[in-house]
């Protein structure tokens, strides 16, 4: 995982600024902004953007219907409690070894920068709707293996060690983290660079960097057998917005929030320009195997001028899966130290 570089203040404070006028209300609501075009004259929405995010994915129980907060104050209050307690854990993991990561790792963004008190908007509560009697769930993490089978839809942890199949899909450096669609914000490298011409849009979250290329010039979806890690999108526009059409994920992975399988959602993703520097990012899951009802969250993305993405090593693959799986091997007693490899079977 490569190091993570944090936010400058300049940015910062030109997120604060940009935002300010449309924190309070969802930015999509103001009607009069007229994006600037490309060459063939469609919204221009090429830049390098960053998503980070202090709001939640869930909204708080005791808020209810709340959508907004009522001013900056009560968001810094929600940032100090937040900080507070990450500051008591210093990165420490209550199952030992060597922790996790603390708060200097972790980008942020201004208060003001948006007022909403969840990224889910619908349902109207805020949170996840109940999950369908049966539909798998599985959330992994660093601690003891989760009960489970092959295929391993987790991101992060695995079900043995016996071989990197067991392990989870950002250990494989596959997908993961905040680069699966819908993209959400995480801890950190909440970057993504976004290219267009006239017949195709491009999306390169920095995250595990695989470009998912969507055509926009009506051509139909893939087959349904020929499902993919990223699925199969089309894009067209509806006005000033860009509508992402996704379906045929494959069946390794998880549709939303460690439920379910991507096999069985349809995403729709929609990216508006509502001024100069913020591009309004809104996800819709549908996936009824899973969620009782749809799942629809947004949040701003800013751009950042003169930036570009940099590349995203993935280390997980290069050294952790090696230095897992060699571990388990001489935990077990099956590791050849002579020679510094795994013993065969008739070795055995």
């Amino acid at each position: 995982m490569k190091k993570q570089y944090l936010l400058s203040a300049a940015i910062a404070a030109a997120m604060a600024g940009s935002l300010a006028m449309t924190a309070g209300v969802p930015a999509s609501a103001d009607n009069d902004y007229e994006p600037p075009r490309t060459e063939w004259g469609d919204p221009d929405l090429r830049g390098v953007f960053n998503f980070s995010s202090n709001t939640p994915m869930e909204r708080p129980r005791d808020l209810g219907t709340q959508a907004f907060y009522d001013s900056v104050e009560e968001v810094i209050e929600r940032d100090r409690r937040i900080a507070e307690a990450a500051a008591a854990s210093d990165g420490q993991s209550d199952q030992g070894g060597v922790g996790g990561y603390n708060q200097f790792w972790i980008e942020g963004v201004p208060a003001d920068a948006n007022l909403r008190t969840s990224i889910i908007i619908y349902p109207e509560d805020g949170r996840t709707p109940p999950r369908v009697e049966g539909a798998p769930v599985a959330f992994g993490g660093l601690g003891p293996d989760y009960d489970g089978e092959r295929p391993v839809r987790v991101a992060v942890g695995g079900i043995g060690k016996d071989g990197p199949e067991d392990r989870g899909l950002s250990e494989r450096c596959l997908v993961g983290f905040n680069s699966v669609p819908p993209f959400n914000p995480s801890m950190y490298n909440n970057n993504v660079q976004l290219f267009q011409n006239e017949d195709h849009f491009v999306i390169v979250n920095e995250m595990i960097g695989f470009p998912r290329i969507v055509p926009m010039d009506d051509r139909p979806h893939l087959p349904e057998h020929m499902t993919q890690w990223w699925g199969d999108s089309r894009g067209y526009w509806d006005g000033n917005t860009l509508v992402v059409e996704t379906k045929n994920f494959n069946e390794k992975t998880q549709s939303f929030r460690g439920t379910g399988v991507a096999a069985d959602m349809f995403l729709i993703e929609r990216f508006t320009r509502v001024d100069d520097r913020t591009v309004e990012y809104e996800f819709e899951v549908q996936d009824p195997k899973a969620f009782e009802d749809k799942i629809v969250g947004v949040f701003p993305m800013w751009e950042e001028e003169g930036n570009r993405l940099h590349e995203y090593a993935c280390h997980e693959g290069n050294y952790g899966m090696v230095n897992i799986l060699a571990g388990q091997r001489v935990e077990d007693g099956t590791w050849d130290h002579e020679n510094n490899r795994a013993m065969r079977a008739d070795e055995l």
